[in-house]
């Protein structure tokens, strides 16, 4: 009571702290209503004794039923175990044991002394950007980005790893809206002419693109090829392959959607493309052939219906490129030669002054060997097919339309066979094939062209060109991205053997196993067509796995107070706290109640209690302070009762009349500062009905499935 804070102290060291306004208050209450403010703050208060208590106990409780041995082996966590293995397949390994499929070995046939040089071309990554889905929402926009990304990326990385390539060719259309992004410097506005001719569908974004989109974002996306692809070239080593010289990336072949096509190109967008990834014609010699890169979509500016004048600007630099590129590709050759030799040759001028006017220009110092020199196999790679005949057939490899089936008695493929060719169309800002004159001007004027690679259709395609071609062989090229219309992407490998001599001669030839059809077919090549995962296939197996999951659990939770069986979910408990010292009357009455049971169950423990407690001295009614205790000494001897140690409750007397009724319990405390200890937390089992075991089933094993599958599903997705 707030009366014994009066008390005299029994020692200079007994400090009892007065009490607050608020206890004197509740202690003014009536008992019952004292007591059950006593109650309601002890459970609502900041004191952590209570909630603390509780929470473990909840915890400890569910930890042993989670980590229990017949839980782990439950149904719900069968299905943790199917998910992962199902998603780390579909994550990882479906890309790795693609890739595996496609090594080298397994489709060489070069002599066992052959050092091939290994090279991938790949086509249309098209990285999805606003410009690919212009209408659809967030976040399913997002979504499809992190996917496609992801699936890029995975591709990419088992590729360097699984097949490491010494040379990596980009076949265009890096981006997907590239073209439409504005530029830091120059007009990038639709000529007027042009007005009209965008599809519906992007001409009403074209205001918000120009607004929202330009260097900046264009620069993002740089960085985001970069991560994908730049990132990871080295990832299985740098090393090349035996008796190579080197690595090499090469991006800088544009697309259609990375420039725009023919007379609506703008110069500002291909001059940014150029400064990050190189001007798109080139040429190389890479393993003893020489690779000849056009930007075949500048070049059908000059063969568009817009006066020359118009497009003179756009189709100049290829032009000048194609007049100079047999020029070119000699010196490459010498160059490449001269290195194989141990020597390196270099330009030497006279030292002397003249006068620029009477200067003789025409026998400047050359690397040009002339005509008679050196001549290597030499591959066009063009974005944009050439041209050929409607309804050319492009063979079984092609996945939108198989081959179709020859009448009977006849053994060749059908001709004209559209469905199996690429269409022949054009519309704004493509073209499927470039024209005839095109067609024709670009392999005479490379020359000795043997192979051809394109890309652009999305989907693989080989023919053979007529002799106005040289007859050359062309690949069009599958994208490599799930989004651009094909279900198995994949990209092509393509194995080069080719020795030769110091004058550039080759010194073996060996059948490349293909079936080549004509004499202009290189001997010192071989490709391999090799095919991605079917993403959407995967996503379809998830669903089916997800609908199986969701049936089985729910039949199971409905079968479980049905045929009794054990439940996954823990039984749910209500929480009761009980103190040392009963607070109430009605606390009293049912410790009473429970006291005469636990009696009357163990008679001859309570008459063994009985008699020893005849050495203990009971309380006195009169002792109403803290300092009070019985006359022995709670049980001591006599002789002890002087040296005893002074009793250790302190903070509460139990104030009774000796038969067992108590009166009231006092607590001396300061109301809201004092610590009620609790001897335990009792949780009882809830009666719940049939429905509600069911629905308790349902969710906590659906619950339990959807955040651990959910965790390790993120985790893939996050790194990719």
């Amino acid at each position: 009571m707030v009366s014994s804070y009066y008390s005299l102290p029994q020692s200079r060291n007994d400090f009892t702290e007065p009490p607050s306004l608020l206890s004197r208050i509740i202690a003014s209450l009536p008992g019952g209503v004292t007591a059950q403010m006593h109650r309601l703050w002890d459970r609502h208060s900041s004191d952590p004794v209570l909630s603390y208590t509780h929470r473990v106990s909840r915890s400890l409780r569910q930890t042993r039923w989670t980590w229990n041995p017949r839980q782990l082996l439950s149904l719900p966590h069968l299905f943790v175990a199917i998910w992962v293995a199902i998603l780390l397949w579909g994550e990882r390994w479906v890309f790795e044991s693609s890739i595996k499929a496609c090594d080298w070995k397994t489709w060489e046939r070069w002599p066992k002394e052959a050092t091939p040089h290994h090279l991938v071309f790949l086509a249309d990554p098209q990285l999805i950007d606003p410009h690919s889905y212009p209408d659809r929402p967030w976040p399913l926009s997002t979504l499809t980005i992190l996917h496609v990304d992801n699936y890029l990326k995975r591709s990419y990385i088992q590729l360097s790893k699984t097949l490491h390539p010494d040379t990596l060719f980009f076949l265009g259309d890096l981006f997907d809206g590239g073209r439409e992004w504005k530029t830091a410097h120059g007009s990038t506005q639709d000529p007027s002419w042009a007005n009209g001719l965008r599809p519906s569908g992007e001409q009403k974004h074209v205001e918000s693109w120009g607004k929202r989109y330009g260097e900046d974002f264009w620069l993002r996306e740089y960085d985001r090829f970069g991560k994908i692809f730049f990132d990871f070239w080295n990832l299985g080593g740098d090393q090349p392959g035996a008796w190579q010289r080197g690595r090499k990336i090469i991006t800088s072949l544009p697309g259609n959607h990375d420039l725009g096509f023919g007379d609506q190109i703008k110069i500002p967008v291909r001059n940014r493309f150029e400064v990050y990834f190189g001007e798109g014609n080139r040429v190389d010699v890479i393993g003893n052939h020489t690779f000849v890169s056009v930007d075949s979509v500048s070049l059908s500016a000059g063969s568009s219906n817009r006066p020359k004048e118009e497009t003179k600007e756009i189709a100049k630099p290829v032009e000048e490129f194609l007049a100079n590129v047999q020029v070119t590709k000699r010196k490459a050759v010498a160059r490449e030669l001269s290195f194989q030799a141990g020597e390196e040759k270099y330009l030497q001028y006279d030292h002397k002054v003249e006068d620029s006017d009477s200067a003789d220009y025409s026998h400047l110092p050359t690397l040009d060997p002339g005509a008679s020199g050196a001549d290597l196999p030499t591959i066009l790679l063009t974005h944009v097919p050439l041209n050929r005949p409607v309804g050319m057939p492009c063979g079984p490899n092609r996945e939108h339309w198989p081959p179709s089936p020859p009448p009977k008695g006849q053994n060749g493929p059908v001709y004209p066979d559209e469905r199996n060719a690429i269409t022949i169309a054009k519309g704004y800002q493509y073209q499927n094939v470039l024209s005839e004159e095109d067609s024709i001007k670009l392999v005479s004027s490379v020359g000795n062209v043997v192979s051809v690679f394109s890309g652009d259709d999305h989907d693989y395609c080989e023919i053979t060109h007529p002799a106005n071609k040289n007859n050359a062989r062309e690949i069009t090229v599958k994208s490599m991205s799930w989004a651009m219309g094909v279900r198995r992407p994949g990209f092509l490998m393509m194995s080069m053997w080719n020795p030769i001599g110091p004058d550039g001669q080759p010194l073996h030839y060996s059948s490349t196993g293909h079936g080549a059809l004509d004499t202009h077919t290189s001997t010192t090549t071989e490709s391999h067509l090799c095919l991605l995962p079917d993403q959407l296939s995967i996503f379809i197996r998830y669903g089916l796995l997800l609908a199986f999951t969701l049936i089985t659990l729910i039949i199971r939770a409905i079968t479980v107070p049905i045929l009794n069986l054990p439940r996954f979910s823990s039984v749910p408990l209500d929480y009761e706290l009980e103190s040392i010292l009963p607070s109430t009357n009605k606390d009293l009455k049912q410790r009473e109640s429970r006291d005469i049971d636990h009696k009357s169950s163990n008679s001859s423990t309570s008459s063994t209690s009985s008699n020893l407690g005849s050495n203990l001295a009971p309380r006195s009614s009169a002792v109403r302070t803290r300092s009070g205790s019985p006359a022995n000494g709670y049980g001591l001897p006599s002789s002890q009762v002087r040296n005893a140690t002074p009793p250790l409750v302190n903070s509460a007397s139990y104030i009774g009349n000796g038969s067992g009724n108590a009166e009231r319990w006092s607590r001396e405390e300061d109301f809201g500062r004092g610590r009620k200890i609790y001897d335990s937390v009792i949780g009882r089992p809830r009666k719940e009905s049939p429905l509600g075991v069911i629905w308790r089933e349902i969710w906590m094993s659906i619950w339990r499935v959807a955040w651990l599958v959910g965790g390790v599903y993120l985790y893939l997705v996050k790194w990719g």
